[in-house]
């Protein structure tokens, strides 16, 4: 049997174990769907098993394996497929490796069926193979491009959140050279403070995704204490932060733990921000706090409109924006690198503990962050 009719008949035990091997590409895979994960799979199998039985001359052959022949349907399924997998969070290897793994899954299953070896199954072999490169090829281009597209993004929003409170800085310091009067004075140093801080947190969260794609990760220092009071402190400034909005907190009493004060802090406080950010007014944001004896569970919820599903996928990513539709433009975060939940993962993934989103408009959406109770230290050798 020709390997194009092979691959006709054959696409859907090619795409299951296909499925099967992008379901070991975690975490950006762990929580995708089968459609998800096959996305344009079966258009680039069909699409190359119909290239394979047109003709085409030495030069057209020796350009598709080199990924220089033009754009023709596999290659643009296959273009479109290295956009969602970028979008997801798969990265440059893992998108090497499923072109891989569909290369061995096709001729393997294909040279169960060969009885005999000769230059025709050679020629379709090597068909087959040009096909996968160009597939491959086109596929790289797309996920670059759109990494250069996210670069040129980030940096243009880097510039004109930090131009605001500079803007507001540099405004209050010529209100203080040119008034004595003392409420304005006050009212001048407060937003000063704020742009201040606006500032000194976009810096500290380029320093830290700096340092976790370096590879040294966020440093975590878990030390015993009361993560229930914590969680107190936390709330409360995030209310005195938005008075206008309202809140509602389940916090037990005390909570004795091993965690990093200052970390958690900023976990609980990115959370709480996004839910009142992102949520629905007319309805509070809350934060919920139980235990067991072996973990706590920290949940922040808020209702609106749910989470694209796509963008449930990538959410935790770096550089992720997702627009918060439901709430008014003055509501809108200061800043907006998209830093902000990647950060939460990396500490809360510091502490030995998970960080997981749910949403929907029934259910409304829920970060729910658990953490062991104790973080036991190796011993020393």
């Amino acid at each position: 049997m020709r390997l194009s009719k092979f691959i006709k008949e054959n696409i859907e035990p090619i795409l299951v174990e296909w499925e099967a091997f992008a379901r070991t590409m975690i975490p950006p895979a762990e929580t995708m769907s089968v459609v998800e994960l096959r996305d344009h799979a079966h258009g680039i199998l069909l699409a190359i098993a119909d290239e394979m039985e047109t003709l085409q001359t030495e030069d057209q052959r020796e350009a598709k394996s080199k990924g220089l022949a033009p754009r023709e349907v596999a290659a643009s399924f296959a273009a479109e497929h290295g956009g969602l997998r970028q979008r997801v969070g798969f990265d440059l290897t893992q998108l090497g490796a499923e072109y891989r793994a569909l290369r061995a899954t096709v001729l393997r299953q294909w040279m169960q069926n060969v009885k005999v070896v000769d230059r025709t199954v050679l020629e379709e072999v090597a068909r087959f193979n040009e096909g996968i490169d160009q597939g491959l090829a086109e596929a790289m281009v797309t996920y670059s491009e759109n990494v250069a597209n996210s670069r040129d993004t980030f940096l243009a929003v880097l510039g004109h959140d930090l131009r605001n409170p500079l803007s507001a800085l540099s405004a209050c310091v010529r209100m203080l050279e040119l008034t004595s009067e003392m409420g304005k004075k006050e009212r001048a140093l407060s937003i000063a403070k704020r742009s201040i801080t606006s500032i000194s947190e976009m810096v500290t969260d380029l320093l830290e995704y700096t340092r976790s794609r370096l590879g040294r990760g966020i440093d975590v220092q878990p030390n015993p204490g009361d993560l229930a009071a914590l969680c107190h402190e936390a709330f409360d400034e995030v209310c005195a932060a938005y008075p206008e909005r309202v809140l509602r907190a389940e916090i037990p009493e005390q909570l004795l733990c091993d965690f990093d004060a200052p970390r958690m802090r900023q976990v609980l406080s990115n959370l709480l921000s996004n839910a009142v950010h992102h949520g629905d007014a007319a309805f509070p944001a809350a934060l919920i706090v139980t235990s067991d004896l072996e973990q706590v569970t920290m949940v922040v919820m808020n209702r609106g409109k749910p989470i694209p599903p796509d963008a449930m996928q990538v959410i935790f990513n770096p550089l992720v924006q997702v627009p918060a539709e439901a709430s008014e433009p003055h509501e809108r975060p200061a800043t907006s690198l998209g830093l902000g939940l990647y950060i939460a993962r990396e500490i809360v993934g510091g502490h030995r503990g998970t960080i997981v989103v749910t949403s929907s408009a029934e259910e409304g959406t829920a970060f729910r962050v658990r953490l062991p109770l104790t973080m036991a230290k190796p011993k020393q050798t």
